[in-house]
């Protein structure tokens, strides 16, 4: 009888124990991968007959020749002591700050995609190629699409430097990826919330509502992320690609008053296709204002032709007016020219 008691308290045990681990599993994680915290996981991604429908119904971008910057290619590769903000192009940003450079979502080829004949392509080159530029020592990414995640890129960068390569930091599951094409050191994946110490700097991941795919049958496998970069004299939080939601609250209620945010305001067109996954530029300033951001760049547009439907001009001008509406003030949140770099920031 105490045999048959103590096996009914073990088996009591091990229910109560797996029942404390499933409660314990973050509200993201699924059976096969990840989903959003504010988004039903029904309507995460579109249906091969919906892509169709857009790809059918859509109106083609026209190409526009933008105005651009020519980077001070030598400063910046000897800059240890300035603080700059340089935008290469679409999401990719090269942060100098502390004597440390971050480059953020590195896209340094001519297109957006898994070949190189086909797929979304540049109207401007990168204002700064892969040779010039300086030492990176830390890389985040946001998540694995192809206009975020550049194996080139990537694999160009640490091939520059074999003996300092960067750490990359990255969401979680996506190690494996790295991984596979021959980088097994110097990368840190993380889930929400969860943090890197890298000398003085803490790198933060955190939740924004995007989702993630790489090839057939991996839909969002892998996870994406914002990123807050917290350093001894200022907060930069790069947003990576997202659609607004409720997590730009929690964000601003665990991090507090941002000095810096890279947020993205373009590929929102059309709406029916793009609002859960791609902010406006309207909901930029939203994000602008619910993460407390001193000072804000908009991203993610001008770059890349035939990403999405709205006007390639359309977004900043848009960003103006929004920001204009919410009686800020108009330097707050402003878009910079492709290659320019915004000394002292």
């Amino acid at each position: 009888m105490q045999v048959i008691a103590r096996i009914f308290l073990i088996f009591l045990f091990g229910c109560a124990q797996s029942r404390d681990l499933s409660e314990k599993k973050p509200i993201h994680h699924t059976e096969n991968g990840f989903k959003n915290n504010y988004l039903s996981e029904k309507i995460m991604t579109k249906s091969l007959l919906d892509v169709l429908r857009w790809r059918v119904t859509r109106k083609p971008q026209e190409p526009i020749e933008f105005e651009k910057d020519k980077p001070d290619i030598s400063f910046l590769q000897t800059n240890r002591s300035e603080s700059t903000l340089t935008w290469i192009g679409h999401s990719t940003f090269l942060w100098q700050h502390m004597g440390v450079n971050l480059i953020t979502d590195p896209h340094l080829t001519n297109r957006a995609s898994p070949v190189g004949f086909a797929g979304p392509k540049r109207v401007l080159l990168p204002a700064i190629s892969l040779a010039d530029l300086p030492l990176i020592d830390i890389v985040v990414i946001s998540h694995n699409h192809y206009d975020h995640l550049d194996k080139k890129s990537v694999l160009g960068l640490v091939a520059r430097q074999k003996k300092s390569p960067p750490v990359f930091l990255v969401p979680l599951g996506m190690k494996a990826w790295f991984k596979k094409i021959g980088i097994s050191e110097g990368v840190i994946e993380l889930d929400w919330w969860g943090s890197h110490q890298v000398g003085d700097w803490t790198l933060n991941a955190v939740p924004v509502q995007h989702w993630s795919r790489r090839a057939l049958g991996d839909t969002n496998r892998v996870l994406w992320a914002g990123w807050i970069i917290e350093t001894p004299q200022q907060k930069l939080f790069f947003a990576g690609d997202t659609g607004y939601s409720q997590d730009f609250l929690d964000i601003g209620r665990k991090f507090g008053r941002m000095d810096l945010s890279l947020i993205p305001i373009g590929a929102y067109a059309p709406r029916w296709f793009m609002k859960d996954m791609h902010c406006t530029p309207e909901e930029a300033v939203q994000i602008h204002l619910d993460v407390a951001s001193k000072r804000s760049i908009g991203m993610h547009w001008g770059t890349f032709l035939d990403l999405t439907d709205e006007p390639m001009n359309e977004p900043p001008e848009r960003l103006r007016k929004a920001v204009e509406a919410k009686n800020l003030d108009p330097q707050c949140f402003v878009t910079m020219k492709h290659g320019e770099t915004i000394r002292g920031i």
